[in-house]
């Protein structure tokens, strides 16, 4: 196998969740600090999860790389970092991928 074709699989591998999300729907609030400096409550809905992140389909005015605070309908607040931000093509709405920084994720205590 080429050099090429080797970086192309890492890229594909880097690219893929470590553990498959599954469709979900439940509400999450998600509370970030905007680079204005103000602090932005947003409701969400998770709409797939795994153990360790989530796409959400919110309007919170995050970024790559910004740390955010989750509170699910269920179990406590979790700290996450926001890890994509696009438009749903079918849509137009925001998605949100966060990855929760706590080892335990969503089960987290």
């Amino acid at each position: 196998m080429g050099e090429e074709a080797n970086e192309m699989k890492r890229e594909e591998r880097a690219q893929r969740p470590r553990s498959p999300r599954v469709p979900v729907n439940f509400s999450v609030r998600v509370e970030c600090e905007a680079r204005d400096g103000k602090t932005y409550c947003a409701e969400a809905t998770a709409l797939r999860a795994s153990r360790a992140g989530a796409t959400l389909a919110s309007d919170a005015p995050v970024e790559v790389g910004d740390r955010v605070k989750l509170t699910p309908p269920f179990g406590n607040s979790l700290e996450a970092e926001v890890n994509g931000v696009w438009t749903d093509a079918e849509d137009g709405a925001q998605r949100v991928g966060v990855r929760l920084l706590d080892p335990h994720g969503w089960f987290a205590e």
